[in-house]
């Protein structure tokens, strides 16, 4: 385990606590909701109330029925795959396969780190809340899609991966490039680049946005509701 990662068992019942994980302390929790609540107590009262207990939907929803003292903090989902699915023909190019600019937009790539700029100013624009944006501890690198000339039009995140799973985030595709497929592009060439170096891919959405979902599915990512929870305050 990373430095800062503790972790509790009692029966069935396992809750991890991980700082700083996708900018909020978090204590993953799975089991038995009879045992889970004791050690979600025990796990909070060593940690402190700055974790957030995170896990399935429903486990969550009967630890606050457990726990007077959390309270939900959100519904959203957890997707993950270890195999993508073919790409449809529409988005598959002679960019894309091979790496070559010969469209309006080029090939999905890894992005210099001198991009930071460019990256934090289409998020800006384009999706404000994201979590990931550069220079965040463990924000590892960033893929894009330029245009022709140069113009950053979509990115994704490598961030807040572990070992055996690669956390995609910060997917975010500049308001005039929406609906070409590049969010679905630059999500793929990061997905496939997770799953080569840790064995899967993996992400969170929020429930909302059924249309991120839809590409997500599509890439072959597999939904899994979840949700959190925090201290009262």
């Amino acid at each position: 385990m990373r430095p800062g990662v503790r972790a509790w068992a009692y029966g069935e019942a396992v809750a991890v606590a991980s700082p700083e994980a996708s900018r909020r302390d978090r204590l993953v929790v799975r089991g038995p909701a009879a045992q889970a609540a004791p050690l979600v107590r025990h796990a909070l009262a060593e940690c402190g109330p700055s974790y957030r207990p995170l896990g399935d939907a429903e486990l969550i929803e009967r630890l606050i029925e457990a726990v007077p003292e959390l309270e939900l903090a959100g519904h959203f989902s957890w997707m993950g795959t270890e195999k993508l699915a073919p790409p449809r023909p529409e988005v598959t190019s002679p960019e894309v396969t091979s790496g070559q600019g010969t469209g309006p937009e080029g090939a999905a790539s890894w992005l210099a780190d001198t991009a930071a700029p460019e990256v934090t100013a289409l998020l800006a624009a384009a999706s404000p809340g994201s979590y990931a944006v550069p220079g965040l501890p463990r924000v590892r690198r960033w893929a894009g899609v330029r245009d022709g000339s140069g113009a950053l039009l979509a990115v994704a995140a490598d961030a807040w991966s572990a070992p055996t799973v690669g956390l995609l985030a910060g997917v975010a595709t500049a308001e005039p490039a929406r609906g070409r497929g590049l969010g679905e592009r630059v999500c793929r060439f990061v997905a496939a680049a997770l799953i080569a170096e840790h064995g899967r891919a993996a992400l969170m959405v929020d429930d909302w946005n059924r249309a991120a979902i839809v590409v997500y599915e599509r890439l072959g990512f597999a939904r899994r509701r979840v949700a959190a929870a925090g201290l009262r305050t």
